[in-house]
């Protein structure tokens, strides 16, 4: 049988570890070819300084049914952004899927603290590697895209623009930043829309990615140990869930329906029917609303 994305094309930049590792891998199950971009190679480590790499992403999308492609890439730096387009064009002559998934500022946020008191230099470095590579990658990468319609542009960030409209997310830089990605999927949506492309902002959940589980001192295979931490991790999701979600929205004829809003995973799994790797279909956001925000007791009945 034939998968459903096979002969497609998907960049997924960002794809390192976590949200943007899984995307890739998701979309490689679907049958497509996946280059996998992120600073993080087996020669060099990004500012994260974490052990993932691109090259063990590209295995895992080979492994899943795909062709799994590795290019390090800072996409801060034009050329280099200019450069993987010609080499994606030179070799497949098309692109159908762009996943904005750069972030990696993880390290330099300041949590709780007043714009008067945040270190400017890191705030800056964080909208930098959340909002500019974006920007530079669409810059680069849509030219190629358009030259088929239907093709799909996908956001990926924190909280959908309902939630992060009315929340403070805990610093200012964060804030804007998270903010901003939605909106550039606003903006792409309208300017793809003549040559029949799409672009969708996504969120996940609360995701078990590999900096989580460590944090938590649990693995996947024992993760709701760390509820004994914060027993609100129960609604916590695998970063293979969003990966389905994109997946599903790439392979859906119809995916123009979807074109500039702002949904999460949870949401798209109910149109979708995919479900996460336990076979649950976590709703993180209306449990946060609903439970989290209302000062309710942990309990997961009815979200997941």
């Amino acid at each position: 049988m034939t998968s459903p994305l096979t002969g497609r094309v998907a960049l997924v930049a960002g794809a390192t570890r976590g949200a943007g590792r899984q995307i890739a891998v998701q979309l490689g199950a679907a049958g497509a070819t996946v280059y996998a971009t992120g600073r993080s190679t087996r020669e060099r480590r990004s500012e994260m300084d974490r052990p993932e790499t691109i090259e063990e992403t590209a295995e895992l999308v080979t492994a899943a049914g795909g062709t799994g492609i590795a290019v390090a890439v800072d996409h801060l730096d034009p050329e280099q952004v200019r450069a993987l387009v010609a080499r994606i064009d030179a070799e497949q002559g098309r692109l159908d899927v762009l996943v904005n998934d750069i972030w990696g500022a993880d390290p330099l946020i300041t949590w709780e603290k007043p714009v008067w008191e945040q270190p400017l230099d890191a705030g800056f470095r964080t909208l930098r590697l959340a909002v500019d590579t974006h920007i530079i990658t669409s810059h680069f990468a849509l030219p190629l895209l358009i030259r088929r319609s239907g093709g799909l542009v996908v956001e990926i960030g924190d909280g959908t623009k309902t939630y992060n409209d009315a929340t403070y997310r805990l610093s200012v830089f964060y804030d804007l930043a998270k903010v901003s990605v939605n909106r550039l999927a606003f903006t792409q949506a309208h300017e793809l829309k003549p040559h029949g492309g799409t672009a969708v902002a996504l969120t996940p959940g609360w995701i078990r990615s590999e900096f989580m589980l460590e944090r938590f001192g649990v693995t996947e295979e024992n993760w709701r140990d760390g509820a004994a931490t914060d027993p609100h991790l129960l609604i916590s999701e695998t970063p293979a869930f969003v990966g389905r979600a994109v997946a599903a929205l790439a392979a859906d004829e119809d995916r123009a329906r979807w074109s500039g809003q702002s949904v999460s995973a949870g949401e798209l799994s109910k149109v979708y029917g995919f479900t996460d790797v336990d076979g649950s279909r976590p709703d993180a956001f209306r449990y946060i609303r609903e439970v989290v925000e209302a000062g309710k007791p942990a309990d997961v009945t009815g979200y997941r």
